[in-house]
């Protein structure tokens, strides 16, 4: 545990050291909803899908930062450096992911203020339980960006998932269309994608004619899926990481 907390001091201060890259975590997605609203403003269709939407800015913008970080700190030697110390890779992961979800406590926040208070839209459950939702999305994008870090060589490679990984999971998730109303084959597909539940946890909460503190039925095990989802890609993360860097 002291290693893990170790690794998330200095990582946190590699972060605090680049305003570029928290621009990117704090700022952006809050602009991206700013800026929906404003195409959307004249045609109503924003409180139909904004709520969809703010669910997936958070899971593509800490996938990007946790890979492109991780990548960086592999490519410079200090994560080989790391891997050569008495400290377990799941202690090194969890040291990432430990800064990356404090970070991802903040960006929630901010984003879920920004679209409450300055756009209002309108949550009719429990707000509560749509911050739990937006962080779990923040969260699982960062694990999911510590996984993929551990099968590129560059940025560029990182960039790549985007279309392979992140693109099918827009796609499929329920904004454009909703899930039962797709091929069967592709339904059954967007079971195994993380976004899809988080899409779903964010409709229910927004039409929930009684808001209720703690999550039940459907949403309750959409909270559940995602948990779990975060738990499988941070074991994978430390089961792939490599001695040597490439």
């Amino acid at each position: 545990m002291r290693a893990s907390f170790a690794v998330a001091k200095r990582v946190g201060n590699q972060l605090r050291r680049d305003p570029r890259t928290l621009a990117l975590i704090f700022v952006l997605p809050a602009v991206l909803m700013s800026l929906l609203y404003w195409i959307l403003s004249n045609t109503g269709l924003f409180d139909r899908i904004a709520h969809a939407v703010l669910g997936v800015f958070p899971f593509l913008v800490m996938f990007l930062v946790a890979s492109v970080t991780t990548l960086r700190e592999r490519s410079s030697g200090t994560l080989e450096r790391a891997l050569t110390m008495p400290v377990r890779r799941i202690d090194i992961i969890g040291g990432y992911t430990l800064t990356f979800s404090l970070v991802a406590v903040a960006q929630t926040l901010i984003t879920v203020v920004v679209c409450t208070r300055l756009l209002d839209l309108g949550i009719e459950g429990s707000l509560a339980a749509f911050v739990v939702v937006a962080l779990l999305s923040a969260l699982t994008g960062t694990t999911a960006g510590l996984l993929a870090s551990a099968f590129a060589r560059t940025e560029f490679q990182v960039m790549q998932f985007v279309p392979a990984a992140i693109v099918p999971q827009f796609l499929l998730c329920g904004v454009i269309v909703p899930r039962e109303e797709m091929p069967h084959a592709l339904e059954l597909l967007s079971h195994a994608m993380p976004i899809s539940y988080v899409v779903d946890a964010m409709l229910a909460l927004s039409t929930a004619p009684t808001p209720s503190a703690f999550p039940k039925g459907d949403l309750a095990t959409d909270i559940a899926i995602l948990s779990g989802f975060c738990a499988a890609f941070v074991a994978l993360g430390a089961a792939s990481l490599r001695r040597k860097t490439p």
